[in-house]
């Protein structure tokens, strides 16, 4: 009998999230559709939505594990940032958001060093999570990255590592934490500082100044879920403090098919590019909008 050949699509989720408290597989219940509704409205409050717990107990040991046996082919980069990753622009002011500097060390697992066989691989592409997270960001259908380092990847943060205050090139994007450092590795961020229709470079100075009248700081978890409109939001990751390392797994999906990150930026973030990247360099890159990043 051959029924039993290909099983659900759900069933690759089964153990591997909580479907209890988040019945991802069955998004047109009852409790499917108020799943979706509260995380629209948070997402919609403040740009960002965090499911606590979204990996049962018994899974994350098995998540830690993984990214902990992936963390060596962490590729770090240490160097000087501004909120853009981009050059300073010497006909602004030295306290312009521009010209505004930051150390940033960050490691980062390149999706082809993550394999098929991988839990986290499997969550990424199981097409009942990507439906979800398309309900959540409001899209019918979300995209796969086609830039194979940059689909999936792990962040891993040393002793001393920091994000300093940036953007996200993609309108969203979604991260779980495996690894809690001992301390710092603080998420905080300043919810919809900017739009597609400006910068609002004189709030983003303040934030770089000091003033938190505008952050918001998440205690997060192992096993909790973040869908993030880090796009729009300036954000960052404080340094981590002790000798245990902090892990984020990082789901990156796009609106369009076909998206592949910056070929500048995979050099930096993976200290090599792919193929894609270098046709890229060959015939020019476009993105939808102009925003400074």
């Amino acid at each position: 009998m051959q029924a039993t050949a290909v099983a659900p699509s759900a069933n690759t989720l089964d153990g591997l999230i909580d479907l209890k408290t988040y019945p991802i597989d069955a998004l047109d219940s009852e409790t499917g559709r108020a799943l979706i509704a509260q995380c629209r409205s948070q997402l919609g409050e403040d740009g960002c939505v965090v499911l606590k717990n979204f990996v049962p107990e018994e899974a994350l040991a098995r998540l830690e594990r993984e990214t902990e046996r992936l963390s060596p082919d962490a590729h770090y980069n240490q160097t000087e940032t501004n909120p853009y990753n981009s050059e300073g622009d010497p006909s602004l002011p030295a306290t312009h958001p521009k010209n505004r500097f930051d150390d940033r060390t960050n490691g980062f697992v390149a999706g082809d060093r993550i394999g098929s066989d991988t839990i986290i691989r499997q969550v990424y592409e199981n097409p009942e999570f990507q439906r979800f997270i398309g309900a959540v960001v409001g899209r019918e259908k979300i995209h796969q990255y086609a830039d194979p380092l940059a689909d999936l990847v792990v962040n891993v943060l040393r002793e001393g590592c920091q994000h300093p205050w940036h953007y996200d090139t993609n309108e969203f994007i979604v991260t779980m934490m495996t690894r809690q450092s001992h301390g710092g590795g603080r998420f905080e961020y300043a919810p919809g500082i900017r739009s597609p229709e400006g910068e609002n470079f004189a709030d983003v100075e303040k934030v770089i100044d000091g003033d938190r009248s505008q952050l918001k700081t998440l205690d997060l978890q192992p096993g909790d879920l973040q869908v993030f409109f880090g796009r729009y939001s300036l954000h960052r990751v404080t340094p981590v403090e002790g000798d245990k390392e902090r892990h984020t797994v990082i789901f990156a999906y796009a609106k369009e098919p076909g998206f592949v990150g910056r070929p500048e930026r995979a050099q930096r973030i993976f200290g090599r590019m792919a193929p894609v990247h270098e046709q890229i360099l060959k015939d020019g890159m476009q993105r939808s909008d102009s925003l400074a990043d």
